[in-house]
This record gives structure tokens, C-alpha cells and sequence, in this order.
């Protein structure tokens, strides 16, 4: 999957538009994606995503970064043996694009406002 481009509320992966957060795998988008707390990303956000097993996840953490990234989940990513990317989503949805045109199994989680 190819993002196109981003803007606050706004992403465009392969021609299609999201308005709500999303999480971007290899073959396809999961849309609407929700964390238990809107702002702080917790290890059971990502069950979807470790059933995957990526190598990197990256997560945009918003336009201006509100969203975080909690402690615990950085640790429960390590023990999957998934190496973690967190960025202001500005910046993490061409850190995406950049991995996953190589050879890196690469997801991404984007919360696309805050």
C-alpha cells in the first residue's frame, strides 16, 4: 500500500480518502480505527497489528504529536520483536512509504488529527 499523501483529517492511500484514523497494512487499510483512549496508543490498540507480525510499526502521532505512545507499549512491541517509529504524522506517513517500498515488513498506525 502506497499513502499519497496527508494533511490534518485527511489521508489518501492508493486514490482512496480516510477521514478517520486508520492502520495501513501491507494489503490493505483498517479504517476507523479507535484506541480504548483517544489519545495515548495502549499494548491491546495494537491486537491487529501483532497478529501481522510486522518488523517496524510506525505510528503518526497526530498533526502537531498529541497522541502517546505509553511506556508499556513500547515494551510490549519490543517483546513481539517489533520495532517501533513514532512521529508527528506529517512526518511518519513518508517514513511508511520510504520502508515499505523495500524489503522491511512494515505497518502503520496513523491517528490523522491531534
Amino acid at each position: 500500500m502506497k499513502i499519497d499523501s496527508y494533511r490534518f483529517g485527511e489521508m489518501i492511500i492508493e486514490g482512496k480518502r480516510y477521514t478517520a484514523d486508520v492502520i495501513v497494512f501491507p494489503e490493505r487499510v483498517q479504517a476507523h480505527w479507535w484506541r480504548a483512549e483517544g489519545h495515548a496508543l495502549a499494548p491491546g490498540d495494537l491486537d491487529t497489528v501483532v497478529k501481522a507480525k510486522p518488523e517496524v510499526l510506525v505510528v503518526g502521532t497526530g498533526n502537531p504529536g498529541y497522541m502517546r505512545v505509553l511506556p508499556e507499549t513500547e515494551t510490549y512491541l519490543r517483546q513481539q520483536g517489533i520495532r517501533l517509529i513514532a512521529e508527528p504524522t506529517a512526518q511518519a506517513w513518508q517514513t511508511y512509504n520510504r520502508l515499505a517500498s523495500g524489503t522491511t515488513k512494515v505497518v502503520a498506525a496513523f491517528h490523522l488529527t491531534c
